[in-house]
């Protein structure tokens, strides 16, 4: 086929037009399909024919053409424009929702990992937000509501944001698209004041699946109250599937129609990022480059965290040679973005080291947890960054609360609680977890400024309670730069020197058992209700051990202390999975606590201990 030009008037079904758009727009962003497009439309006698197919348009095709097709616009019709759709999957839509996230698989090729996020399944979202959000705001503001959308560097990212556009476009709403983002800066859109950038918007929708596998990803939801939590996404989902089951070919040609009035472009990360900067300047009373002569390293894995070297330090006057990974790369070449992989963290433990820098500073895939490690190579993540996030916030808030997921030390206990003055309040895993529950505190009049999980999700209440990777980054940078301004030391051994009474365990470890859903003792595949009598049988054991003391305050599994460390039984959040957290002095301490475990363990056939057995019986 020789040139594809003008309209072409058939029937064809939506699931087929779904398909041939998200093998052109991967092709497109590749920019190497144009010569194969004729092999995707059916060809009879020279010319394009399908027949007995139910039809939707296909004007986003246009789109794609390049090198030897003329642009045209592609029209499927027919004759009902209200006609059912009824070529789409079945779609269980409940299983996509992660807590308080949505995620899926959005691309094919993985075996045993179905696609989940296709294109009608996005747009169906995106569509049942926008009219959560307009049931929410229809007496808040006059004007047509918008909602900005952004992405982190994966492969699926244009296509999905494309989908959700088109959702929230077809809802009647305003569609405001800023390209590669972070998650914080999504919230931040909803409470910033500058209408030459179209802010504050009235939602948000973050496309990420933070530190996932390429061929995943999933969208995230703020408003300027803050994130969407479970039930609303709950809520969402269940307005998504009605919406799915109920398009028709007339709603998605007007999507489709209502999009290319609907959409404005805005480079809402220059925003960000100049507010990061300032913020920094404040701490070191308004000096231009506070950070001039530091020489700090960022890897960002290839995720949405590149901005940070040249859009935040260089302005603030630091050096960023040896940065690296700060080109978005969704298939993620390098290292898992992700600041609690060892592989991520020795890779920018070098970097600092080869570089002879004063600190690194590394991200997740879309911003929202970050770690750093100082000039000697030493970490400061999980237990080492909640300790220097603590020492800053208590000497700004003396005697406040600091709230964490369930996994943290004792060690980091007694240097809140007894070197600093402060209150340890340790709750449940889980970053939304943790965050509702600084606020829930402050609303009963325990003060909090700090929620923060070992995962490096970390929150304050200066900063509306949104979990910022670089603004807690910044929190580090003020302190380095207000040490400097006022004669008090330089270099990063100012953090160091915060967290060097932190006590720290010679032995950690976290064994993941896995609960076999398909063993008879499962029944009805209900492996929660399967972990909790795992759960209530140790937490019994645990009362007749007088070598194990259980914790007082526990919100989340069993909690023991014994043999100068302790140990977290738990079932995962998500995953028939129950992780086995253990702390203690040396190995022989740990055996003992593991050997305690595995004992109440042995009841139950359906519970994989082979990775705690191996850890007892190591040599």
């Amino acid at each position: 086929m020789a040139a594809i030009s003008g309209k072409i008037v058939q029937n064809v079904s939506v699931a087929q037009c779904y398909l041939w758009n998200r093998q052109l727009s991967t092709q497109y962003q590749r920019d190497c399909f144009a010569p194969n497009i004729h092999n995707l439309l059916p060809v009879q006698g020279g010319k394009l024919a399908w027949t007995d197919l139910t039809t939707m348009q296909l004007q986003s095709l246009s789109r794609y053409q390049t090198g030897p097709f003329n642009r045209g616009t592609f029209y499927c019709n027919a004759a009902s424009s209200t006609a059912a759709v009824p070529s789409l999957e079945k779609v269980d839509f409940l299983k996509l929702q992660n807590g308080s996230d949505i995620r899926g698989v959005a691309i094919a090729g993985v075996e045993g990992e179905p696609v989940t996020l296709t294109e009608p399944v996005t747009e169906a979202i995106a569509a049942a937000f926008a009219a959560w959000l307009l049931d929410k705001k229809k007496h808040g503001t006059p004007r047509r509501l918008r909602i900005s959308i952004g992405h982190d560097s994966r492969i699926s990212a244009q296509k999905l944001q494309d989908a959700v556009s088109r959702g929230i476009a077809g809802a009647g709403l305003e569609v405001i698209q800023y390209g590669l983002a972070s998650t914080p800066a999504m919230f931040n859109s909803t409470i910033t004041e500058n209408a030459d950038f179209l802010c504050p918007v009235d939602g948000s929708v973050m496309i990420t699946a933070s530190h996932l596998p390429y061929n995943r990803n999933g969208f995230k939801f703020f408003t300027n109250s803050g994130g969407l939590g479970k039930a609303d996404i709950k809520e969402i989902l269940e307005r998504a599937a009605n919406i799915y089951n109920n398009f028709t070919v007339g709603s998605l040609k007007d999507a489709e129609r209502k999009l290319s009035s609907s959409v404005k472009r805005v480079d809402y990360m220059a925003i960000y990022t100049s507010d990061l900067v300032a913020a920094v300047r404040r701490a070191a009373g308004n000096i231009e480059k506070p950070l001039e002569g530091f020489h700090i390293v960022v890897d960002a894995g290839n995720g949405a965290g590149g901005f940070f070297a040249a859009k935040v330090l260089e302005p603030l006057g630091a050096i960023t040679a040896g940065s690296q990974f700060l080109e978005p790369d969704g298939l993620f070449p390098n290292h898992i973005p992700n600041p609690e992989d060892k592989a991520a963290m020795k890779a920018i433990t070098q970097a600092v080291l080869d570089n002879k820098a004063d600190l690194g500073i590394i991200f997740d895939t879309d911003v929202d947890r970050s770690a750093a490690v100082d000039s000697s190579g030493c970490e400061l993540n999980r237990n080492r960054l909640i300790a220097l996030m603590s020492a800053i916030v208590l000497e700004e808030h003396p005697g406040t609360t600091i709230v964490t997921d369930s996994v943290t030390s004792d060690g980091l206990t007694a240097f809140i609680e007894k070197k600093l003055g402060g209150k340890h309040h340790r709750f449940k895993r889980g970053y939304k977890n943790v965050i509702d529950e600084a606020i829930r505190l402050n609303s009963i009049g325990e003060e909090s400024h700090l929620a923060i999980e070992t995962s490096g999700h970390g929150a304050l209440k200066e900063n509306h309670w949104l979990d910022d990777g670089a603004y807690l980054m910044v929190k580090l940078l003020n302190k380095l730069a207000s040490a400097r301004a006022s004669g008090r030391g330089s270099g990063s051994k100012v953090l160091t020197d915060l967290v060097e009474d932190l006590e720290e365990p010679a032995v950690a470890v976290e064994l993941r058992l896995k609960i076999n859903q398909s063993h008879p003792d499962i029944k009805a595949g209900s492996f929660r209700d399967y972990g909790e009598a795992v759960l209530k049988h140790l937490d019994n054991m645990m009362d007749t051990d007088s070598k194990l003391e259980k914790a007082p305050v526990n919100y989340e599994g069993v909690r023991a202390s014994g043999y100068g460390g302790w140990f977290l039984l738990r079932l995962s959040l998500h995953d028939p999975v129950l992780p086995l957290n253990i702390e203690a002095p040396s190995y022989e301490d740990a055996i003992k606590l593991g050997l305690a475990v595995l004992a109440a363990l042995n009841e139950f056939p359906a519970l994989d201990t082979s990775a705690l057995d191996n850890f007892v019986h190591q040599s």
